[in-house]
């Protein structure tokens, strides 16, 4: 069974920033709580584990974004029990950059954006009861997102974001991950799937003043790997996955979150062998971000195994840098 790589997850922390560019352009005062929250989220490539406040939060069209994102982590990896491997611990560390891009569609909010990881990992373990140990490095898949809004945040120009008070938010998403990812058949543990997967989502964020409730609901669906170990052809049942964050203002520069995720499903199948290897896990975490000189935010998260059945009990780390402009904007 391939190894699940951790997640990269970053979240650009740009409303304060927004707000000066608008105002650098005339547009009217926002008010401060309703405003902070209009930030743009990137989710860098990840999977079933990942934890991303601030998903479905618009921002004005025509903003671009670039994201450096790491994140460290270390733990216990959980295979198929039938699986030659036992008592497995990794060391993992997977950065990414990504370019997003906000945009109008059919007079909605809306982003796309594309994000490229490279991994490094120390793995070491059990394999047929003898002590055994890996490393691997590499790029992993491209991952691809776009998302829209569909209630409570009109496409807007900064002039209109500005003076924008968000309330209840409605968005869907799909990310895509592609092939490109390193990847050799005659290893039991690769960076790169060999098949592509496909998340559609849907989220509802609900402000309060200072405060802000996020909930998501989706499903990873995958397509098989027709070259798995040893020539074999690997299935991967569906996972289906949902995360809840409570978001806190601190103040117009910073906001915090608390963040729970729940996912399950997952099964493969190996040639003709189904194995036991479903997935129903979860995690809970702290997110941290800080908008700072014009143009620039960092995130800080953290996150650790709540329930782990195969597979996500490990610790993370993870601290993302965003840098944003505003480009050209056309006709309002």
């Amino acid at each position: 069974m391939v190894a699940a790589v951790p997640a990269v997850s970053s979240v650009g922390t740009l409303a304060a920033e927004t707000l000066r560019i608008a105002r650098s352009r005339g547009a009217t005062r926002a008010a401060a709580l309703g405003g902070f929250w209009l930030s743009v989220c990137l989710a860098a490539p990840g999977a079933a584990q990942e934890l991303v406040p601030a998903a479905y939060t618009p921002a004005p069209y025509g903003l671009n974004l670039i994201t450096l994102a790491t994140t460290y982590s270390s733990g216990d990896l959980a295979f198929d029990p039938s699986a030659p491997i036992s008592e497995a611990v990794a060391k993992i560390t997977s950065s990414a950059a990504g370019y997003t891009r906000t945009l109008k569609l059919a007079g909605r909010s809306a982003n796309i954006g594309i994000f490229v990881p490279y991994v490094l990992g120390d793995l070491e373990g059990l394999y047929l009861g003898e002590p055994a140990a890996a490393e691997r490095s590499g790029p992993g898949d491209l991952a691809i997102r776009a998302a829209i809004n569909l209630l409570g945040a009109p496409a807007m120009s900064p002039r209109e974001f500005a003076a924008f008070r968000a309330r209840t938010l409605v968005g869907a998403s799909l990310e895509v991950r592609a092939p490109t990812g390193e990847y050799d058949s005659s290893k039991l543990i690769n960076i790169g799937t060999n098949r592509w997967a496909f998340k559609p989502e849907l989220g509802v964020v609900q402000v309060m003043g200072r405060w802000a409730v996020d909930a998501y609901l989706g499903a990873w669906l995958f397509t098989d790997n027709p070259d798995f170990f040893g020539g074999q052809t690997r299935e991967q049942d569906p996972i289906l996955s949902a995360q809840a964050h409570l978001r806190y203002a601190f103040g117009p520069r910073v906001w915090g979150a608390v963040d729970a995720n729940f996912w399950r499903g997952g099964q493969t199948t190996i040639g003709e062998q189904v194995s036991d290897d479903e997935q129903k896990n979860s995690r809970i975490g702290l997110t941290c971000a800080l908008s700072l000189a014009r143009g620039h935010s960092l995130r800080v998260a953290v996150s650790r195994g709540a329930f782990t059945r195969i597979g996500g009990d490990f610790d993370s780390l993870g601290v993302s840098y965003n840098f944003t402009w505003l480009g050209e904007q056309g006709p309002d």
